[in-house]
């Protein structure tokens, strides 16, 4: 019976490593932008995340939308090897002034295309830098974003946020602080590089702390049954 109870026991701690080490790829698998927060009124750099979620296509295009009801004066690419990105403005219903006077266009849709060696492959991601600012007076900005597959397959990443909700395609949602708040400002200031360095560490620290859970339950099963074996070959006392 007592060998019985351990052998349940130890399944069952397997089994919560097991579950554990899977769950950060299913979470982490969506079109994602890094870091997640920025100030209202100052610039960003942000960076949007790009896994390929099938085994039989590879990623050839993103395409992220800029929302232009509340425009972003400067929106500035960063090259990336393998990859051509188009930037295309449009006409602003409501001009909005900047250092260089009044601005009658912004930037509404981004889109990077890849040449047929750089796209990305099965298990693979890419990340794609994009410098903004000023960034408008709003508690968000959501970028809708499509990626299409080599396939032709379009995936949809345009759900927006909603209280209660978990999205089934959610697209990439900035936050945004109040300028006022000197300590969320300097935090976001100093915090930009290191955000980015833990989001990008993070499905690993996970499956990290999978692995080290199993390898645990499975040494506890081992110690349980030497304990066993060893109570059971204990001779009675006279």
């Amino acid at each position: 019976m007592r060998l019985t109870h351990v052998v349940r026991a130890g399944v069952a701690v397997v089994a919560a490593a097991t579950a554990a080490l899977a769950f950060p790829a299913v979470a982490s698998a969506h079109v994602t932008v890094n870091p997640n927060t920025a100030v209202q009124g100052g610039y960003a750099k942000v960076t949007f995340r790009v896994p390929n979620e099938r085994d039989d296509a590879s990623t050839v295009k993103l395409e992220i939308a800029i929302p232009t009801d509340k425009a972003i004066a400067s929106v500035s690419l960063k090259p990336v090897q393998g990859w051509t990105a188009v930037a295309e403005k449009s006409k602003l219903a409501t001009p909005i002034k900047s250092h260089d006077g009044e601005i009658t266009e912004a930037v509404s849709k981004i889109t990077w295309t890849a040449d047929p060696a750089s796209a990305i492959k099965p298990g693979t991601f890419q990340e794609f830098d994009v410098s903004l600012g000023p960034l408008p007076e709003a508690d968000q900005i959501v970028f809708k974003a499509l990626q299409t597959y080599s396939g032709g397959e379009v995936v949809r990443w345009i759900d927006e946020p909603s209280a209660g909700a978990e999205a089934e395609h959610p697209a990439p949602v900035l936050k945004l602080t109040k300028k006022t708040d000197a300590t969320t400002a300097a935090a976001t200031a100093t915090a930009g590089p290191t955000a980015q360095a833990s989001d990008g560490g993070g499905d690993g620290a996970a499956v990290g702390l999978g692995v080290a859970g199993l390898v645990l339950g499975l040494a506890g099963l081992v110690v349980g049954l030497l304990a066993y074996r060893r109570a059971g070959a204990t001779p009675p006392a006279a």
